[in-house]
């Protein structure tokens, strides 16, 4: 077989991918995905270079995002942004977060509308960016609850703080760590949510598991992400600038649903509520942690 270059394609990554005799179709040089019958988004394990550069990427778009923002120049979630579509037009919650926090925002939902917080709760926000989301779910937890932001991102970081300090909201932290690496014990949280990030990370089965660990039982999963139409072409998905973009890395319904499956969550709602591509659109997507016997 000629020399294979792309990266989902790897020895590795070829012993799973499909069959002996579709290998060359599946994985040829031409390729710019793993493309067999048998190979799904669930199923094909992220070679460990892909992930980091796929990282990399995304942590230099969202520290130059946060560097925007705190110039109050702050860029869209996607190339196609536009009002009501992705950020802080969405958002209804504008006396509980600071407008440079909700101006940052590069999502495509409101998951504290969603997500049905409650006074006491402990509130986790996958990919907290400027820290909008974080700081509405503090104040609705009130001091007896808190709120916890992860994110990747030392710029966003500091932003987040920076946010925090100015409304005053004291019932809240923000922590640097990848949402495939949650820096939390088993069952510590009640409620998960997000802001068009998952569709971020390469390997989304994996920050749906560690979702559902550190989930308490009962606890709920409330985000908002971007769903994919089955039919969006290879280009779409294998475009780094889109990647970042919040498009190509999402999963269809049927792959989330799956995904959510396999990390043990149940009654799995998903909701379309706009389209910000032509092949994709926001989506508000509810599961829970069952309860222990």
């Amino acid at each position: 077989m000629a020399e294979l270059t792309n990266s989902c394609c790897t020895p590795d990554t070829q012993a799973t991918c499909c069959e002996p005799d579709e290998k060359v179709g599946c994985c040829g040089p031409e390729k710019t995905s793993c493309s067999c019958s048998s190979a799904t988004a669930e199923t094909i394990a992220p070679v460990a270079g892909a992930i980091e550069d796929v990282r990399e990427t995304v942590r230099e778009k969202y520290a130059a995002a946060a560097v925007a923002a705190a110039s109050a120049a702050a860029a869209g979630c996607s190339p196609a942004d536009s009002a009501g579509v992705f950020g802080s037009a969405l958002y209804s919650e504008k006396d509980e977060a600071p407008k440079a926090a909700l101006n940052a925002s590069l999502g495509c939902g409101v998951p504290t509308a969603i997500a049905d917080l409650h006074e006491g709760e402990v509130i986790l926000d996958l990919g907290s960016g400027a820290g909008a989301d974080v700081l509405i779910s503090g104040r609705r937890v009130g001091p007896s609850g808190r709120a916890i932001g992860i994110d990747m991102t030392d710029e966003m970081l500091e932003l987040a703080r920076r946010n925090a300090a100015e409304a005053g909201v004291v019932n809240v932290e923000f922590r640097k760590g990848y949402l495939g690496e949650l820096p939390l014990p088993d069952q510590s949280v009640d409620v998960v949510i997000s802001n068009c990030v998952i569709n971020l990370s390469c390997d989304k089965p994996r920050v749906l598991a560690e979702a559902a660990r550190v989930l308490k039982p009962g606890g709920r999963f409330a985000v908002s992400d971007v769903i994919a139409d089955p039919d969006m072409d290879e280009a779409a998905r294998a475009d780094m600038a889109a990647w970042t973009g919040c498009i190509a890395g999402a999963l269809t319904e049927t792959e989330f649903r799956k995904a959510l499956a396999a990390a043990g969550l149940t009654d799995v709602e998903i909701q379309k509520t706009h389209h910000v591509h032509e092949h994709a659109a926001a989506a508000i997507i509810r599961a829970t942690k069952p309860t222990l016997a």
